[in-house]
């Protein structure tokens, strides 16, 4: 009778381990499917990232180039009227540097409203105020700034899939380990119970990840 109600014990044990290992094992590969996932979508953030700070680099210098002209045209723009008041010109020559101060100042204020619309981008400003064309468009300009936020955004996304992506893995090796433990169907549940805490935690790293990219 006793060695009975082993063998009946010894079956539940082993029914019992038989159901862990199938459900640790649907687990395991539930969560390695969302972590090729989390991956995937991670992988595509990245690309996005490092093209939005290369753009950056890019308007940035754009942007010095714009400035490095205007700041050219300021010092002619100073000469000009430095030569008007010294009355060195003739007198019928003045009308000349005149006009010439009066290009030189609209090439200035030409130069400024394209260094806002290159640092702001065209949606932030008035589409009268837009003078920067990208590719014979206007109003196509994405601001250095805009970039600069782009590229933040896309690296704090990749960083919660990064850690959304380290708990799927801590959860696919907590289940592995519960496998192995066949003999052992409470510890088993309890490294059941573990891998679904990871991996949701992982799920929830993931999916906010996504909810604040841009």
């Amino acid at each position: 009778m006793i060695e009975t109600n082993k063998t009946g014990a010894t079956v539940q044990v082993s029914l019992a381990s038989e159901r862990a290992e199938a459900v640790g094992g649907v687990l395991i590969a539930f969560f390695a499917a969302l972590m090729a996932i989390s991956q995937l979508v991670n992988g595509e953030f990245e690309e996005e990232m490092m093209i939005a700070h290369n753009k950056q680099v890019s308007y940035s210098s754009w942007y010095q180039s714009k400035s490095i002209k205007e700041s050219l045209k300021e010092g002619e723009l100073d000469y000009l009227q430095a030569l008007l008041m010294t009355g060195i010109v003739a007198e019928e020559k003045s009308s000349i540097i005149t006009q010439k101060i009066a290009d030189t100042k609209e090439l200035i204020k030409k130069y400024n409203a394209e260094k806002t619309e290159i640092l702001l981008g065209s949606s932030s400003i008035d589409k009268n105020d837009w003078v920067q064309d990208l590719d014979g468009e206007m109003g196509k300009i994405v601001g250095i700034k805009e970039w600069e936020v782009l590229a933040e955004k896309y690296d704090v996304a990749t960083k919660k899939f990064d850690y959304g992506m380290l708990f799927f893995q801590i959860s696919i090796v907590v289940g592995a380990v519960c496998i192995i433990i066949y003999d052992n169907p409470k510890l088993q549940k309890t490294f059941i119970i573990l891998m679904i805490l990871f991996g949701f935690i992982g799920s929830v790293f993931s999916i906010y990840g996504y909810t604040i990219s841009p």
